[in-house]
């Protein structure tokens, strides 16, 4: 039977895309990675994919005019490719509302905060000035809008007193790169999907929500 035919989109390193290509190497894993597509020439996670036997695709933003115009080429290349799902992993591109529409339920993301908090850059940081003392991530559904789409799975850990971003950033990836593979498996398995604008979870399914990790030692 033909696996579902997964495109990862990336702009740098692909430390989300290593995740998501390792899990579906898995004989159980129900989808096959098929192609990653980067918007830089220069970004690192392209050799990582080749050498990970991934097909790999580049279509550079700066020989576009504008949004549309690159929106309509990375389109065209995912139809190519016979795309039936799309993952943002460090996709640095915000995306126009048409192509957006074209892959609504079709498209992930992964955030580093637990949303509705936080959207945007420089997450970490944020998270410390502002004191809270749970941080994480989501993965959601990706909409026009950045960051708020319908919500597929959060993980949290705890904020220390003696974290820097990068310590806390450390921990919340460790964490992206678990539920990541797993949100994805439940879309591919149709056992998430949108409903009128929420995520519906199947009820037989026996997953918590939220990971929570406890303080090192």
């Amino acid at each position: 039977m033909t696996r579902p035919r997964v495109a990862i989109l990336i702009s740098g390193r692909g430390s989300n895309m290593m995740s998501l290509i390792e899990a579906a190497a898995a004989p159980d894993f129900p989808a096959e990675i098929a192609v990653v597509i980067s918007n830089r020439p220069d970004a690192h996670g392209l050799a990582r994919a080749q050498a990970a036997n991934i097909p790999t695709r580049m279509v550079d933003h700066k020989a576009h005019a504008d949004r549309a115009s690159f929106d309509t080429a990375l389109h065209a290349v995912l139809v190519e490719e016979q795309i039936d799902l799309v993952c943002l992993a460090g996709f640095m591109r915000l995306l126009t509302g048409p192509f957006v529409e074209n892959w609504r339920g079709r498209m992930i993301n992964i955030h580093p905060a637990l949303l509705p908090s936080f959207k945007g850059l420089h997450t970490h940081e944020r998270a410390l000035a502002e004191g809270v003392r749970i941080h994480g991530c989501t993965v959601h559904f990706v909409t026009p809008e950045m960051d708020v789409g319908p919500i597929l799975m959060q993980a949290a850990v705890p904020v220390l007193d003696t974290d820097t971003p990068d310590t806390l950033g450390a921990r919340v990836l460790a964490q992206e790169h678990v539920i990541y593979p797993a949100a994805l498996r439940l879309v591919v398995e149709r056992r998430a999907m949108l409903r009128e604008g929420r995520v519906v979870i199947d009820e037989f399914m026996l997953a918590p929500p939220a990971l929570v990790v406890p303080p090192a030692g």
